[in-house]
This record gives structure tokens, sequence and C-alpha cells, in this order.
């Protein structure tokens, strides 16, 4: 009985000190009451997004930002949004105030990096966040067959090196300074790009992008050796395979060079006929053509090249204009794109 008595006592002590802490500390519950009605007007705003009803996405997710301001995900689903809108000034108020909820919100601080640099022109900006992102410490955690974090922090910061260099080279190529700091924010361009191609090894836009920094930077031996890792790493882009052209036909490499051209005009071809950019590569493939011309053997060379393209003989095949591994594409096909022809020329260079 006396074990009854003390129990139900116990519980009206418990509701009494429950009610008297709602009048004592008003404002506590209702944060808390408040931050439930946010978080039900943030679900609904996932649920809209997924849906990819922006507008009815935003508006859920400002009733729930109102009731719970500290939503980090909400903002930076929010920043997104506005970027699908191309209102950029809002998705960088969006990722900002996700970014004082949670300083080590590495997502948001991509996001504000890459739309500052990219669409709004503030370079300094991306690269302070990128920096940011670099110098975040995580607690590194794993367990066999269950969890590891450790591949993706590094691969964040590989991305942060990676977007640090496009930064520095977009401003190296875009304001309006001296050489000399033009020159400046090219070698920090390098140097991030050469900190990301250590973490991403095989990331044909890293590796891609390095080579172009060198290649601007007059450091013609690194940017051939470097154009010929992205394209093993990537064959079928034919961005590396055009710009090493253009460096062997400055090195008056001429028959190397228009190896290269051809790699790059069959995989620039498209379903739509000639586009400015595919009819510039053919008037720079002319110019070396010309070159080659000019030289003693040119003309036997050339016949051989032409009866031996790259195409030649072979079924291609083409997806959204670019050309693409199949069934119809012979496997020498892909070789032939993956060698790097001219490789010899810039490791004789370094030896």
């Amino acid at each position: 009985m006396a074990k009854i008595i003390f129990r139900r006592l116990l519980t009206f002590l418990l509701v009494v000190a429950f009610i008297a802490s709602i009048f004592v500390y008003p404002d506590w519950y209702k944060t808390q009451v408040n931050k439930v009605r946010g978080m039900y007007f943030v679900a609904q705003g996932d649920k809209a997004l997924r849906k990819q009803n922006f507008q009815k996405a935003i508006e859920n997710y400002q009733k729930g930002l109102q009731l719970f301001p500290g939503h980090y995900g909400a903002w930076f689903n929010l920043g997104n949004i506005y970027v699908a809108y191309e209102d950029y000034y809002s998705a960088i108020d969006a990722y900002e105030t996700a970014i004082k909820y949670n300083p080590h919100y590495v997502l948001a601080r991509m996001n504000y990096g890459i739309i500052s640099a990219e669409k709004l022109g503030n370079f300094d900006e991306a690269i302070k966040q990128y920096d940011e992102i670099i110098g975040i410490k995580r607690k590194l955690v794993y367990i066999p067959f269950v969890f590891n974090n450790l591949r993706s922090y590094k691969t964040n910061i590989g991305l942060a090196y990676y977007n640090k260099g496009v930064a520095y080279r977009q401003k190296s190529t875009y304001l309006d300074e001296d050489w000399e700091f033009h020159q400046q924010y090219l070698e920090e361009a390098i140097k991030a790009y050469e900190e990301a191609s250590k973490i991403l090894k095989k990331d044909y836009d890293t590796l891609y992008n390095l080579a172009l920094a060198y290649h601007l930077n007059n450091d013609y031996n690194r940017a051939g050796l470097t154009y010929c890792k992205a394209i093993e790493a990537a064959p079928m882009n034919y961005e590396a395979h055009y710009n090493l052209a253009i460096l062997l036909n400055h090195l008056k490499y001429y028959k190397e060079a228009l190896s290269e051209m051809h790699k790059a005009t069959t995989l620039l071809s498209s379903n739509d006929g000639q586009s400015n950019r595919q009819r510039y590569v053919f008037d720079v493939m002319n110019d070396v053509t010309r070159m080659i011309l000019q030289e003693e053997d040119g003309m036997k060379f050339l016949m051989e090249k032409f009866e031996q393209g790259p195409s030649a003989q072979i079924e291609l095949t083409y997806v959204n204009g670019k050309l693409v591994a199949s069934d119809d594409l012979d496997k020498a096909m892909i070789k032939n794109f993956q060698t790097c022809s001219s490789k010899h020329i810039f490791l004789e260079e370094e030896d």
C-alpha cells in the first residue's frame, strides 16, 4: 500500500514540476514546439522537392525555417532551388545561412564557392570557401564492411582543391590586373590542381585542367605528359586530344599533331551537323596539314593517315552527339584513342 501511495505521489510531483517548468521557461517550450512544427513543414518541402515541385518546396521550406531557422539542411535545399531558378544572390544567402548554423557543412560551402566563382565572378569568396573545406578536420571512422568515411572525406578535399584551381585560373583569365598578378594566380591554380591530382588520381577533369594550366604557363613538357594522362583516363573526351594537338603543332611536331587532331574531330562529330567549334577544329587541322605538306615525305604520310584513319571501316555509335563505346565499336578503336602516341616526345624531353 505504501509503495502505491509513493508512486502516485511521485507521479503527481513530476506532473506539477512539468507544469511549473512551463511557466518558468515558457520560451524554451515555445522553441521546442516551433521546432517540431518547423520539421513538419521541412518534411513537406523535401517531399515537394523530390517531385520537382519547386514553388511548393520553397513555400514549405520558408514556413519551416520561420519556425525552426536552424535547420541548415532546409537552407541548403532552398539554395539549390534558387540556383535552378538562376536567382544566384538568394542562393548565396541561403548557403551562407546554412553554413552559419553548421560551419562544417561541406556541401553548402562547395556550392557557395561554385556559384560565387562561376556565376557571380567573386573568385576570392570562392577560394575562401574551398580553403575552409580543406581546413575542416573530420574524425575518421573505419569499421570493416560496415562504415568508412575516409574515402568521402578525401574526395571532398580533392574536389575542394580542384575547384580552388578552377577559381584561380578564372581569376588569372578574367580580372583586369597586371601581368604579374595573372602569372601568380595561374601558379596558384597549378598548385591547387596538383594537390587535387594526388587525391583524385585518375579524374579526367583534374588532369585535363592541370595540363591546361601547365600549357598556359608555357611548361610544355609537363603539359604534354599530363594531357596524355588525361587521355588515358578518359580517351573518348575530345578536349585533351585537341589541346595536345595544339601543343604539338606549336612545338612543330606536325605529324603527331595531326594524329591527335583526327581523334578530336572524330569525337567532336555530332548529329546536328558541324557546329562552330567543329569548324574551328577543322580550320586548325587544315593548318597542320599544310605544314606537313611542306615536309619532304608529307604527302606520303597524309595518304597513309587518311587510308588508316581512326574511323576507317568501323561503325561508330553516338549518344547525345558524343562518341561512346558500344558493341559496334571495335576494341582497337578504343585502344587507338587511349594511346598517346606522342608521349615519348615529352618523356625524352624530361630525360
